[in-house]
């Protein structure tokens, strides 16, 4: 058997074997420590192969396992490569095709809801079709640049040939996968590492000087950070159910050189919240949702495979109990920011008329943030004043 029919036939083991509840790259770190006669080489062609595999979604279904796994490579890759020239050499010569013509050379046409099973559960702002079609693409890396330090990031990058794309907002910088930021911008304060659609919700913010700020369902905090660097005088609470969640974001900050905020852990989802929070009022609360995390699947495309459309509705009673519970402590006139990773409408424009139905709040601006045009994740995002 050659090397390349032994990626494959490991790519078939690791397929066969897992069943969806791990992240995919928590479950390949399990096998290949279980295989330590794997080098760095092997490791990554197989990893390529598996997660290509599940890039395709529901495509090719009926297709033999291997040859999907091989389809896979042929689909999501542009230029030829040394397994598809051993293995499928034909295919290895058409591998600039675009990928539609490639399909039709498996007789499995492409369609979006071929790739993306849930196509009609979308925002009606997501193009269907670009949307689904970039699965067979990895998301870029993204980082923010912070504190005026745009030109001495370049010039470390520039220093090592890293190939790099500056958005026009001259903060936001598109890189390629794998690139390890820490090593060559080693001053952690001069950048986040922050997605470009996730960057772009801080547009809806518009913070004044000594305003308070509740981070509801804060996570690692990546949005506060954001906020803090746009009025760094806001007066910051951060809250989320887990306290090893919000230990991590404490060292984040620290390494932000993020200051002068109090952090709690609570329970959004319980009638008891209050307790928590006191009778503080804000003039701005994120509500960074608990979500599906749709919008971000390029980045884990064995969601496409296990993910079970009943917990978009589960997401959508979460969504908007923890909206209802965070709503009375925001002062009049001030602003909710209400925040997903999903491209479900379920969880998108149905909580957003379900706070309106239920509140004083209305939209003021926002909607779908797509990423899916240049390599990041597509978001949603809405400012309810």
């Amino acid at each position: 058997m050659t090397r390349w029919e032994n990626y494959v036939s490991s790519a078939e083991k690791i397929i066969g074997a897992y069943k969806g509840s791990l992240p995919l790259h928590h479950f390949l770190k399990t096998f290949f420590k279980e295989h330590p006669y794997m080098g760095s080489r092997d490791r990554r062609w197989i990893s390529q192969l598996v997660y290509h595999y599940y890039r395709l979604g529901t495509w090719g279904k009926n297709l033999p396992l291997q040859t999907r796994i091989l389809a896979g490579t042929f689909l999501c890759e542009t230029q030829p490569n040394d397994l598809l020239q051993a293995l499928q050499p034909d295919w290895n010569t058409r591998m600039e095709l675009p990928a539609a013509e490639k399909a039709m050379i498996l007789e499995q046409p492409l369609s979006p809801e071929g790739i993306f099973p849930f196509t009609a559960d979308l925002s009606e702002e997501v193009n269907e079709g670009a949307f689904s079609y970039a699965f067979l693409r990895q998301p870029r890396l993204f980082i923010r640049v912070r504190n005026n330090k745009l030109d001495k990031v370049l010039q470390l990058l520039q220093q090592k040939n890293i190939t790099y794309e500056v958005f026009e907002n001259k903060s936001t910088i598109a890189l390629p996968n794998g690139t390890k930021i820490e090593e060559l911008v080693p001053e952690k304060s001069w950048y986040e590492v922050q997605d470009a659609s996730s960057q772009q919700t801080g547009a809806f913010f518009h913070p004044a000087r000594q305003e308070t700020w509740w981070d509801c369902c804060a996570a690692s905090g990546g949005k506060s950070i954001l906020l803090k660097d746009q009025q760094p005088d806001v007066k910051l609470l951060v809250s989320d159910v887990r306290r090893s969640i919000l230990e991590n974001l404490q060292q984040r900050f620290k390494a932000a050189g993020i200051k002068n905020y109090e952090a709690r852990v609570a329970d959004l989802t319980s009638p008891d919240a209050a307790g928590t929070i006191g009778r503080q009022q804000f003039d701005g609360i994120i509500l960074d949702a608990p979500c599906s995390g749709s919008g971000t699947w390029g980045r884990t495309p064995e969601s496409l495979t296990f993910f079970k459309h009943d917990e978009i509705l589960k997401y959508q009673q979460l969504q908007k109990r923890i909206a209802h519970n965070v709503i009375p402590f925001l002062k009049p006139g001030g602003s909710l920011i209400y925040i997903t990773c999903s491209v479900f409408k379920q969880e998108n424009e149905e909580v957003v008329a379900f706070i309106e139905a239920n509140s004083r709040l209305r939209r003021q601006e926002g909607g779908i943030i797509a990423g899916y045009d240049k390599g990041a994740d597509t978001m949603f995002a809405v400012r309810f004043s």
